[in-house]
């Protein structure tokens, strides 16, 4: 995703692009993968499947 994000930009993720113009690419990763650990912690704690975020689903 971030190879893709600085090849391409990312319309529906403007936090990443946004933090790997400020940040390195690993520290940018890292950043990612949290997100990435509390949205699916999240999901299991509540026993509920991903939801779109309504920005995204227009």
């Amino acid at each position: 995703m971030i190879r893709y994000a600085k090849i391409h930009g990312t319309s529906h993720r403007p936090w990443l692009t946004a933090l790997l113009a400020r940040r390195p690419t690993k520290v940018a990763a890292i950043a990612l993968a949290n997100k990435l650990a509390r949205m699916a912690w999240a999901m299991i704690a509540r026993n509920e499947p991903y939801k779109e975020p309504a920005g995204l689903t227009a």
